[in-house]
């Protein structure tokens, strides 16, 4: 006679379900471990590979990115005896470890730890990603994002379509995010039934489209109808440590020109009170300026759009709010100085002068075109000529030419 076994209670499962996840935790530590011993002796080379990553990712069948997280997260762990403690006994998952890896050292892996084990692994990654941002090596993150930058174009002429891939920073995407909600038609009447959300987002973006090839917005000088809120903690701004929503140099370019709520919040990041919307160059200022400079005042740019306040000794650091510790950027050159590496200092007639990451000035107007041409270079040998000057000031490796400075070519990449 079959007798049919009783389905386990749901308490039962949930045991077993948290039970077998430990033993994942644990098993997953004791991978790591043996990933990175088999790493330090090289064990790769034995079938013929560059590392350890590209062993790992043919021999256990795992895809590349994930290879190189746990490469990277069994060496960082051999130096964090707390968190290794914690991951070897199953108390965290490799989620949580693979953020906190990130962030967290000798001084601050206890601190980690105890915020770690009470809370979920997306908090965890948010608060990480946070510190992170909040590090002045995390300028690197924001190069990265930036050059990585890409919008793609596609055509095709039989379904009469057009096909955009664009990839941005995120601060720059969440700006043409708030635009499309602005341009959006959020109509609801029946005549709107059938229209899906993608294709009222693809009507925003040509009503945007639209209105700045019609001219019908003020662009130069005047307040920008959008904004986008990021969330920085003071210490970063000021020392340089704490979480930050970007990485720090983004954040301080963001909030040289921008609105300023400050938020005091408890230890435990509960908010207490909330000031009010304070503007960082007030209105009279920002007319002044712009009576003042014009348009962006980098050497030999001449835009006047999209310019933004530039803070020369920035306001979190003591800087004034006032014309003598202001000048209008474009938000490329704007870009250049926080990012970039680019300084802005005072020559010896106490005039504001414009410094490259090498600290080799930029001249007072600008790269011309007739610097980076030899005096027995003919006309007509001129693109040839500018062509060789770029390749001098990129590689260095060119005979024909000594310059002192770049050429016009290698200026408009900025």
């Amino acid at each position: 006679m079959n007798q049919t076994r009783p389905l386990p209670g749901i308490d039962d499962l949930d045991r077993a379900i948290v039970s077998l996840s430990t033993r994942i935790n644990t098993a997953t530590y004791e991978l790591l471990v043996l990933i990175r011993q088999f790493d330090e002796r090289a064990g790769w080379l034995k079938w013929g590979f560059l590392n350890c990553a590209d062993w790992l990712h043919w021999r256990c069948d795992v895809s590349m990115g994930a290879a190189r997280e746990k490469v990277r997260v069994a060496h960082a762990l051999k130096v964090l005896p707390v968190i290794s403690k914690a991951f070897q006994a199953g108390q965290l998952s490799y989620s949580k470890v693979r953020a906190l890896v990130r962030v967290s050292d000798r001084g601050n892996e206890e601190e980690m730890l105890a915020f770690a084990s009470k809370t979920t692994a997306a908090r965890v990654e948010e608060r990480c990603r946070e510190l992170r941002c909040g590090d002045a090596s995390s300028v690197s993150d924001a190069n990265l994002a930036h050059a990585s930058r890409s919008l793609q174009i596609g055509r095709d002429r039989n379904r009469r379509m057009m096909t955009f891939t664009i990839e941005l920073p995120i601060e720059t995407g969440e700006l043409l995010d708030t635009a499309l909600d602005q341009a959006r038609d959020d109509e609801s009447g029946p005549e709107f039934a059938k229209e899906s959300w993608s294709a009222r987002q693809a009507d925003a973006l040509v009503t945007i489209v639209k209105t700045y090839l019609g001219g019908t917005r003020e662009t130069s000088g005047a307040t920008p109808d959008y904004q986008v809120t990021v969330h920085v903690d003071q210490s970063v701004l000021t020392e340089g440590t704490g979480r930050s929503g970007l990485p720090l140099e983004s954040a301080k370019r963001i909030s040289c020109d921008s609105d300023r709520v400050v938020v005091y919040e408890n230890a435990n990041g509960e908010p207490l009170s909330v000031g009010r919307k304070t503007r960082i160059v007030p209105a009279a200022i920002k007319r002044a300026l712009w009576s003042r400079d014009k348009g962006c005042r980098f050497p030999g740019c001449d835009n006047k759009r999209f310019v933004d306040a530039h803070h020369i000794k920035h306001w979190s650091a003591g800087g004034e709010t006032s014309l003598g510790n202001l000048m209008l950027l474009c938000s490329r050159h704007h870009r250049l100085v926080h990012e970039g590496g680019y300084r802005i200092d005072k020559d010896y007639l106490d005039r504001w002068m414009f410094r490259r990451p090498d600290g080799i000035a930029v001249p007072s107007r600008g790269y011309r075109i007739e610097d980076s041409v030899d005096d027995d270079i003919s006309p007509g040998d001129h693109m040839n000529q500018v062509r060789d000057s770029a390749e001098s000031y990129l590689t260095g490796r060119s005979n024909s030419l000594r310059m002192s400075i770049p050429p016009p070519e290698a200026n408009r990449l900025i």
